[in-house]
């Protein structure tokens, strides 16, 4: 059986090592962003991360054991994908300034004709923010491509105040929540 991530994520890819996974083959999903409205945040990252996960096992062969995942930032509502943009980061980053938001991370585990598909949700409250640090923080091209316009794990620490749950799910893959996924396939981390 081989392992496969179906993302080019390099947070993703440091997570898997981390759990001891050092010979699993990266191969990206293709672009399976857009779903129809109406989507619960949580439906919305298990139907990206099903579809991405799919695209993978379309176009490989084999007993492959394929993750994938999806991760969206939400803010009173509204999603907050990867900024177009430096403009659109500084419009995220000064809309985060001072309040909570919700980070939700979908995954899916496939094999075989067996698919598994769940989401977490943990809450991020950002410090407030001022404009020269906003603008500092998007010269380091570190936002641009992250959800949200940050990376918790890099500088974006900086102006993160606390975390309730799971700080790999603001990565973009909640261990936990993965490790709990893979006994089901008795595939155990430890």
């Amino acid at each position: 059986m081989k392992i496969i991530l179906a993302s080019k994520s390099p947070r993703r890819q440091e997570l898997l090592e981390m759990l001891g996974f050092e010979d699993f083959i990266v191969i990206p999903a293709g672009d399976a962003e857009a779903v129809k409205a109406g989507l619960t945040p949580e439906e919305t990252v298990c139907e990206i991360a099903l579809r991405k996960a799919r695209s993978v096992k379309l176009r490989t062969r084999g007993d492959n054991l394929i993750i994938a995942a999806d991760t969206l930032v939400y803010l009173a509502g509204t999603c907050l994908g990867k900024p177009e943009n430096k403009q659109d980061a500084k419009r995220m980053l000064m809309s985060l300034s001072g309040k909570k938001h919700t980070v939700y991370t979908g995954v899916a585990v496939i094999r075989g004709d067996r698919e598994l598909c769940s989401a977490e949700a943990s809450d991020v409250y950002f410090r407030e923010l001022d404009e020269s640090e906003v603008e500092a923080y998007i010269a380091t091209g570190e936002p641009m491509d992250k959800a949200g316009a940050y990376a918790a794990q890099g500088l974006g620490a900086l102006f993160v105040r606390r975390i309730e749950g799971d700080f790999f799910n603001v990565m973009g893959l909640p261990i936990c929540r993965l490790g709990l996924m893979l006994k089901e396939f008795n595939l155990g981390v430890l």
